[in-house]
């Protein structure tokens, strides 16, 4: 329904042209500049300082969806049989990142209480590390001002996906996965991998579950290359890259004069904890590595306060341990989505117990 409104609107196309050559020079500038992550930062960038600025621009959510899809597909092909074989023995590991996840909510929920958020609803969904839209989806269900939350985790993981690439490069990580025997797929191949993830995609979509469009894809392309039935491989330069600018746009695209004048102290609080977050989650990361005998680098992707897609996009892009970071991310975007709900209702529970005997007074 939103993209068939998207489509009747006068202009829109207009203004995607445009949005889209924007996106594609800032990528090609930053390329040029050797700027990590390219074609994510610099379209982000690019659209989030002009909307700031007043400019309208827009892309259909068809295309953020598509770029979800490649991105989701190209993270699939990352699970080989050996990779696969190697799993289960993270599973400590992944249980910790989850708590570490819920710990790191818990505690931003207290300091968003104290900066003035509105009510307990905004602050504990804004807090909570899981998809935006779900979040503003709980908030809205819970009463909560769904504005606010969905202000928090769009600043939230700007900063995140500005910030982690620059820092690894500059603490001078190098490439844990060379991938010198993967190839790009031949062309027949690559039509059937994206027929067979498009339709995982559109199934995940119509089962209701969060997120279909990286976790169905990501689901069927595992599914093939673990199996054996498709070969290691790459996706086309071309076509990750088309990904990585879909989803640098429909963030950067959330960014709006609006945004950045309303309630500025609780952007203040939200960047502020952000950055906290952020050197907590690398200490943490540290710790795990070491107990665990994992990559630092990618167990900081995998634990950081950013979003699935775009942290995922990020390990991909640095060669920083893909199967490992997209498992921390799933493992925790799940748990945390299904987890989220009853946890605030427990909370409300415990403040309206805590409430009774002042009442009675």
């Amino acid at each position: 329904m939103a993209a068939a409104r998207w489509v009747r609107s006068p202009g829109t196309w207009g203004r995607a042209l445009l949005t889209l050559a924007l996106a594609a020079a800032a990528a090609l500038l930053c390329e040029q500049l050797r700027v990590p992550l390219a074609w994510t930062l610099g379209p982000l960038l690019a659209t989030a300082i002009a909307c700031s600025a007043g400019a309208r621009l827009r892309v259909s959510p068809v295309l953020r969806n598509a770029g979800q899809w490649a991105i989701g597909t190209a993270l699939g092909l990352h699970f080989t049989p050996l990779v696969l074989q190697q799993l289960p023995r993270l599973a400590p590991a992944l249980l910790v990142g989850v708590l570490w996840a819920l710990f790191m909510g818990a505690l931003f929920y207290r300091v968003l209480l104290r900066s003035g958020a509105p009510d307990r609803a905004t602050a504990f969904f804004a807090a909570a590390i899981g998809g935006a839209s779900e979040m503003a989806v709980l908030a809205e269900r819970h009463g909560g001002r769904v504005d606010r939350v969905a202000a928090a985790h769009s600043l939230r993981v700007l900063i995140v996906v500005v910030a982690v690439p620059w820092g690894l490069q500059a603490a001078g990580f190098h490439p844990l996965e060379a991938r010198a025997g993967a190839a790009e797929l031949p062309l027949p191949l690559l039509g059937l991998l994206c027929a067979a993830t498009l339709a995982g995609a559109l199934v995940a979509r119509r089962l209701g579950s969060p997120n279909p469009w990286v976790l169905g894809a990501l689901l069927v392309g595992l599914a093939l290359v673990g199996s054996g039935l498709l070969p290691e491989a790459v996706l086309p330069h071309a076509m990750t890259n088309a990904a990585q600018l879909l989803i640098g746009v429909s963030l950067g695209t959330r960014f709006t004069p609006e945004f950045l004048h309303a309630a500025p102290r609780w952007l203040g609080t939200v960047a502020a904890g952000t950055l906290a977050m952020l050197a907590a989650s690398a200490g943490f990361a540290w710790l795990l590595a070491w107990a665990a005998g994992l990559a630092p680098a990618a167990v900081l992707l995998g634990n950081s306060p950013g979003g699935m897609a775009e942290m995922c996009i990020t390990a991909q892009v640095l060669q920083l341990g893909v199967p490992l970071v997209t498992a921390f991310h799933v493992v925790r975007y799940v748990a945390v989505l299904v987890l989220t709900g009853p946890l605030y209702r427990w909370e409300a529970r415990r403040q309206a117990l805590r409430s009774l005997p002042l009442a009675g007074r």
